[in-house]
């Protein structure tokens, strides 16, 4: 399963797990402990002295804020990621190879503008095809009827 969260939740996220966890370190006083998805969840604890319980629960709200600073540098990496392919095969970095494209007259310049425009696959496939291929695929392309 692949989840994408943006930032914001990414914080909410682990704004919350902070919470489950108070300044002592446990969740409560309790032996109910509160799940972030609003359930209660008992747990067992094999009583081993007074600071037990509070270490193991500790443990667990730290396993969660931990688990979830992963969430966040993992959607962070994933943006950063996004963002440098978009770059990649920008507007403007599609404008600045037509630009070097001999043979290409004014109508087939403004057409392909307007390929580039809204569709970010006409955009990855002019980038990643070699040169001798970038003007007869340009051609190709805008000579098809529209639909």
């Amino acid at each position: 399963m692949s989840v994408i969260l943006n930032g914001d939740v990414i914080i909410l996220l682990i704004t919350v797990a902070m919470a489950y966890v108070d300044e002592d370190g446990s969740s409560g006083s309790g032996e109910d402990v509160h799940m972030l998805d609003g359930h209660k969840r008992h747990q067992v604890v094999v009583p081993s002295g007074s600071g037990g319980r509070k270490r193991s629960r500790k443990a667990n709200g730290d396993a969660i804020v931990d688990a979830m600073l992963e969430i966040a540098a993992a959607s962070k990496m994933r943006a950063n990621a996004i963002l440098k392919n978009e770059d990649r095969f920008s507007i403007s970095k599609c404008i600045k190879v037509l630009d070097e494209l001999q043979g290409v007259d004014e109508q087939l310049y403004f057409l392909a503008l307007d390929l580039f425009e809204n569709n970010s696959s006409a955009r990855e496939i002019f980038i990643s095809l070699k040169g001798e291929k970038r003007l007869p695929w340009l051609q190709c392309k805008l000579s098809a009827p529209h639909s």
